[in-house]
């Protein structure tokens, strides 16, 4: 669907030649929802933006569907752009205008009547459940309806791809879930493709199919959201992951020699992170009978990523070292990743 062939953009800022974007090469699939997550300056911006050529890259082809939009003319390229909606962080609304004006603004010139601009338009309203807002003005709306109103007028040329570049950084996290909702929904009900940069991990996680890591202008880092959550390679991604994990609650204790994580002779904590998509079987209770050991769950952190269990458990677990070591046999067998965090030592 859209293809990113060693895609490079460098900017001359202060009078030094600044690498936004370096050999990017990424295949983003028909009608999935594509995640580009990095840091502040990782160049995750300028890459979007070079999708639709707002910012022409240096080098590398930018290919949609059979089009390489590169190599198209001016007036090409506005057409081809038909098939592209964007929407922003700061919503990018005129505020001048009436929710219904900018909602209508990219159907000027294309030969409808007034008629058909109005369906058009209240269908759009409707889709993202504004239709009693036609007549307000930005300033009258909240956060959230004033990105509902920027995704609708982003749909008004029925795009075959949408771009969100940080549409979520401005808004709370509540409507920030609503926002999203509203996204899969449109990409489920219309089929439109979804791209969404972001520098939060949470989103990534609700949200996207795909997703790929960028830093320094590279991207180092990509898969299926669930596969780069259970199994990050880079540092990069574990410190996003971090961002969102109960999990990580568990080395501050330990640093804090925390009450929580004092042992016993015999004990030890053991850190037990989910790998694969299928987790049916109750793990804790089993190596507790099997092999006759006392697991105290500390906290555990556990969610729903693509229709799968995803996250980890922390615990204590007491009984003869001989014994504690087969269980974490048994647990790495099935494909469970098994750290131990602290040893009381042996009785």
């Amino acid at each position: 669907m859209i293809e990113l062939a060693g895609i490079s953009k460098s900017f001359v800022t202060k009078g030094k030649n600044v690498e936004a974007v370096k050999d990017v090469t990424l295949h983003i699939k028909e009608h999935e929802i594509y995640g580009i997550i990095g840091f502040s300056g990782a160049g995750k911006s300028t890459l979007v933006r070079c999708i639709n050529l707002l910012e022409r890259p240096d080098s590398g082809k930018v290919i949609l569907g059979e089009r390489e939009l590169t190599n198209l003319s001016d007036k090409e390229l506005r057409e081809a752009r038909k098939d592209i909606g964007m929407i922003f962080q700061h919503f990018n609304l005129f505020p001048s205008r009436t929710v219904f004006q900018n909602v209508a603004y990219p159907l000027k010139g294309r030969g409808l009547s007034k008629e058909e601009i109005k369906e058009k338009v209240l269908e759009l309203l409707k889709l993202v459940e504004l239709e009693d807002k036609e007549n307000a003005y930005p300033s009258q709306l909240s956060g959230g309806q004033k990105q509902r109103v920027a995704i609708a007028r982003a749909l008004a040329t029925d795009p075959k791809v949408l771009l969100c570049d940080e549409a979520t950084s401005a808004l709370d996290p509540q409507t920030t879930h609503s926002i999203l909702k509203l996204l899969k929904q449109l990409n489920q009900n219309l089929g439109i493709t979804i791209v969404i940069i972001t520098h939060e991990m949470a989103v990534i996680k609700e949200i996207c199919d795909r997703v790929a890591v960028m830093e320094h202008g590279k991207v180092v880092e990509e898969g299926e959201v669930f596969e780069v959550f259970a199994n990050p390679r880079q540092e990069i991604t574990k410190a996003f992951i971090n961002t969102t994990s109960a999990l990580r609650k568990i080395y501050d204790l330990l640093e804090e020699n925390s009450p929580v994580v004092a042992l016993k002779p015999g004990e030890k904590i053991l850190k037990l992170q989910y790998l694969e998509k299928s987790v049916s079987e109750a793990l804790i209770s089993t190596i507790s009978r099997k092999f006759n050991i006392d697991c105290n769950i500390i906290f555990a952190s556990i969610e729903i990523i693509g229709d799968a269990p995803l996250g980890g458990t922390i615990i204590i677990a007491q009984g003869k070292a001989e014994d504690i070591q087969e269980a974490i046999r048994y647990l790495k067998e099935r494909n469970i990743l098994v750290e131990v965090l602290k040893d009381g030592g042996n009785h």
